[in-house]
């Protein structure tokens, strides 16, 4: 079976990113950004170190493409995908920092919806979609379980671990020349919509059964503590 890669990106905002930024860099990756320009995998191995480093490793040895078709893409904060050979200079590296990757962001989201579209048109009905990136959070299976559908897949050792561990999991299969398991992106991404929608409807016969308050679990430890309004001593502000 044919097979692609997406990878999730690095972070464009560390110090990592500044180093590369800043005037009269004098490193070699950052002489090579400002002119003729770096391969974006490259660029974001030295910004994300073992975790991305060992996604690229893993998507080269592994990859599968269809003709005419790129093996490893990579998701930008502005450019959505963008095969990992393609050179970029500083000004993309700018424009890569000041977009927050979120589903809320605009940019962010239609610029991968758009470019995941003319991937899933591209490679074809047969091909699988490996995603390489966090599967905790909403910013890429909402996005790409709808588009790709069951062809999209994530490796089964990824749940439950964390960046570090990841990456060091990718590079150990690369040298037993072995492959991940794969699943369907699509029950996760289900599964996190089924826990989303049960806690919508906790909080909104919470909101009904307080007039409009929402209690937090601080209330049960310490009597009487309450977000958004003043019922009690104290008020918090609690993370969603």
């Amino acid at each position: 079976m044919n097979r692609v890669f997406v990878l999730s990106p690095a972070n464009c905002n560390g110090v990592r990113a500044q180093w590369l930024l800043r005037k009269n860099s004098r490193s070699d990756l950052a002489q090579r950004l400002s002119s003729p320009g770096a391969p974006l995998g490259e660029v974001f191995s030295f910004l994300s170190a073992l975790y991305f480093r060992g996604k690229l490793a893993y998507a080269q040895a592994f990859c599968r493409p269809p003709f005419d078709c790129p093996g490893i893409l990579i998701i930008t904060p502005s450019a959505g995908l963008v095969p990992h050979d393609t050179l970029i200079r500083l000004p993309n590296l700018r424009r890569f920092a000041r977009v927050p990757i979120h589903v809320n962001n605009q940019v962010y989201y239609s610029s991968l919806r758009r470019t995941a579209k003319k991937l899933a048109s591209g490679s074809g009905p047969d091909c699988e979609v490996v995603l390489l990136g966090s599967l905790a959070s909403r910013k890429y299976l909402e996005i790409l379980s709808p588009i790709f559908g069951s062809r999209l897949v994530v490796p089964a050792e990824f749940v439950g671990r964390g960046d570090m561990s990841r990456g060091g999991l990718l590079l150990r299969y690369v040298r037993e020349n072995r492959e991940l398991n794969y699943i369907d992106g699509t029950i996760l991404t289900a599964s996190r919509m089924n826990r989303f929608s049960a806690k919508q409807q906790t909080r909104e016969s919470l909101t009904a059964g307080f007039g409009g308050d929402v209690l937090t679990r601080s209330q049960t430890a310490k009597g009487r503590t309450l977000r958004g309004g003043t019922y009690g001593e104290s008020q918090t502000t609690k993370r969603g």
